[in-house]
């Protein structure tokens, strides 16, 4: 795989970063967000996790060795690890970071929506890898939502950081197969493979990858055998493009925002997209179309 193109030279021209946007379906920044607040929400993390006894005993900080067997999303025991950190205000802060709205500010042009659907991962070393998908048969609304991916911490290409298939965006959404990993499903990328290239690269703290909604990516190989791997999702959209319910509402939707609001400190960031002039459409659920089995080509989009 080649590194990512660096992004900063274009950061304060909106030409520029539509440009490259359009061209290559991310866009890759060193130090977009202040390596101290994602130190914090990191920290938040590490204390939960460590908690529920999902760290060696010993382990630093900074290398989060665990030895345990992988908790997954969905599982009954994630559930309490789920709301402790949905319940982080920093968590949630984070998301709008200036650095990140500003940049989408320019692309846009437009006042930006931050979707309050915030995901935050914690990947155990033997967590199943993330397959290739793209997020908009997630999301849906606009195809031009935008997800900003933070890690919680450096990591390196061995730790199992995101690899992007460069300029896949531009074809639409392909056809799903159930596949391994989060998500549950994804796409084949064999042929796809010719025409676009996979790229990735080493992430320091503060570092920030963003992409479009119909770019394929992946996660990458832990090949470290014992660290686990810490990151979170945010998503951002035109305030004035369509968006859906879902994306208004907490992660897997267990718990409402009440809850979620409970015991923080201020409520700047609490329900602030009630004020914007949203419109809200419902989700496709029949959207997805499903790979025909056995099929060495994928079927072109058709929606």
């Amino acid at each position: 795989m080649r590194p990512f193109v660096e992004s900063s030279d274009v950061l304060s021209d909106s030409d520029g970063l539509r440009e490259r946007a359009e061209r290559d379906g991310y866009l890759f920044f060193r130090g977009l967000v202040d390596p101290n607040d994602v130190r914090a929400v990191r920290q938040g993390f590490v204390d939960i996790i460590a908690r529920h006894g999902w760290l060696d005993a010993g382990t630093e900080p900074d290398e989060l060795i665990s030895t345990q067997p992988a908790r997954i999303e969905g599982m009954e025991e994630f559930g309490p690890v789920l709301l402790a950190f949905q319940s982080m205000e920093s968590f949630h802060a984070l998301a709008h970071s200036p650095g990140i709205v500003d940049a989408l500010g320019l692309l846009f042009g437009e006042s930006v929506l931050v979707h309050p659907r915030n995901i935050g991962r914690i990947m155990f070393p033997t967590t199943p890898t993330t397959p290739p998908h793209q997020d908009y048969v997630h999301i849906q609304g606009t195809p031009d939502v935008w997800t900003a991916w933070v890690p919680l911490g450096a990591v390196p290409v061995e730790l199992g950081g995101l690899a992007v298939l460069a300029g896949t965006h531009r074809e639409g959404v392909y056809p799903v197969q159930r596949m391994t990993g989060a998500g549950g499903i994804g796409v084949v990328t064999d042929a796809l493979e010719a025409e676009h290239e996979w790229v990735t690269d080493d992430f320091e703290t503060g570092d920030v990858l963003l992409f479009h909604s119909q770019t394929i990516h992946r996660s990458l190989p832990n090949t470290t055998g014992n660290r686990m791997r810490l990151s979170v999702d945010y998503r951002y959209q035109g305030v004035s493009q369509p968006v859906t319910e879902g994306s208004l509402l907490p992660h897997f939707n267990r718990f409402g925002w009440d809850t979620v609001y409970q015991g923080w400190t201020s409520t700047q960031y609490q329900y602030y997209w009630r004020e914007m002039p949203l419109n809200v459409v419902p989700f496709e659920r029949g959207a997805v179309r499903l790979r025909e089995e056995g099929a060495k080509e994928p079927v072109r989009p058709g929606y």
